[in-house]
């Protein structure tokens, strides 16, 4: 198991890697939790997972037809699934309800994106991956489309497409590339927690170094979940439910012979300091997260000191940004790329890839060979 060992009260985590960095292996990451506002609030309130339910709400009030898919259930007990069955099968007044919240929510998202936009941050940004909880439907993947085609109406030149990884999974396979991949070069998996309003989930993260270097096939092997939304916990007592899913999590792996690196990625809601202090945005986790007093790098480290015999190290950064980051093998063909995520609030960040070294040494022998072969001729 994780192995108690004794610490002197000013000890400190060992700084591997910095909490809530701006420059990380592949990407610098130029902003996340961006708090855009308009006149009545944020505005990413208006492109959250909640906003598409409340539309969909308000035209089904407008309705005296009987509707035998999203008739008498409760708006917040209707799954995803099955608006996408009204959205396939359903009597043309259901189709309509559920085009209709689809275009209210994609008038929603396009104006976060064009404001977003707007910002130096975010200028010249090529392609925007949607994440979070409103991704698995078909309804959802129509809205983001529509929200591209909105944007090009306007002129701006902007892909959008659903993240690649299942968000559920992708808030955990982005922590591997909190870290440099060398790092885990003698191990198999990784410890990865995310964070949310609404959930906690803790899982083992299989790298596939040996498949792909660039963590491309990098997949979970197991996960844990806590739907702390449901239970009315202070802090302290939540952050006792996380060390208790990893340690089950590492008996786990010792009981099945892997290679667990001695790291955690972490992904928190807010933004993150260099010490792994939260300094705002966490006003949807149980308890106060942003307390001075509080640090929950610090506080897993000296719950689990040791993995496999080695000391831990837990590296921290904004959930928005970790999600984005499952990404990274899949935005080399653009520079500039951002990740939104829709959940209990619209998470965001944005990235520009930096050049790998041997990129480089690849380009000097490119250059050298064309010489070479040009002297030749």
């Amino acid at each position: 198991m994780s192995g108690k060992m004794a610490r002197k009260s000013n000890e400190t985590p060992p700084n591997v890697t910095v909490h809530g960095a701006s420059t990380l292996a592949a990407v610098t990451v130029d902003s996340f939790n961006a708090q855009l506002r308009d006149g009545d609030g944020f505005l990413g309130d208006r492109a959250r997972r909640a906003a598409f339910f409340e539309s969909l709400a308000r035209w089904r009030d407008l309705t005296d037809r009987k509707l035998a898919l999203l008739g008498d259930v409760p708006i917040e007990d209707i799954s995803k699934s099955r608006i996408d069955e009204a959205l396939a099968d359903g009597k043309p007044h259901e189709q309509a309800l559920v085009h209709s919240a689809v275009e209210d929510y994609a008038g929603e998202l396009f104006a976060v994106i064009r404001r977003l936009l707007r910002t130096e941050a975010w200028r010249d940004t090529e392609r925007i991956a949607i994440g979070g909880g409103l991704k698995a439907g078909r309804f959802a993947e129509i809205a983001v489309a529509r929200t591209e085609l909105l944007a090009r109406a306007e002129g701006i030149e902007i892909e959008l497409r659903p993240i690649h990884n299942d968000p559920d999974e992708a808030g955990l396979i982005g922590g591997a590339h909190l870290a440099p991949s060398w790092m885990f070069a003698s191990f198999d998996d990784i410890l990865a927690i995310d964070i949310g309003g609404s959930n906690i989930r803790c899982g083992i993260v299989r790298l596939n170094l040996d498949k792909a270097e660039d963590l491309s096939k990098a997949r979970i092997r197991s996960m844990e979940l806590w739907p702390h939304a449901e239970e009315k916990l202070g802090r302290d007592e939540a952050v006792e439910r996380l060390v208790s899913m990893l340690e089950n999590l590492i008996g786990q792996a010792e009981k099945d012979g892997l290679r667990l690196a001695p790291f955690i990625g972490v992904g928190c809601p807010g933004s993150v300091a260099a010490d792994g202090s939260i300094e705002n945005g966490a006003q949807n986790l149980p308890g106060n997260w942003e307390s001075s007093r509080f640090n929950l790098p610090a506080a897993v480290w000296e719950a689990i000191p040791s993995i496999g015999g080695h000391e831990t190290a837990v590296t921290m950064h904004n959930d928005a940004v970790v999600q984005g980051l499952s990404e990274v093998p899949f935005m080399q063909d653009v520079e500039r790329w951002g990740v939104l995520t829709i959940g209990t609030g619209l998470g965001n960040a944005r990235f520009t890839n930096r050049a790998h070294p041997n990129d480089e040494q690849k380009a000097v022998r490119r250059r050298q060979a064309d010489r070479q072969k040009q002297q030749k001729e």
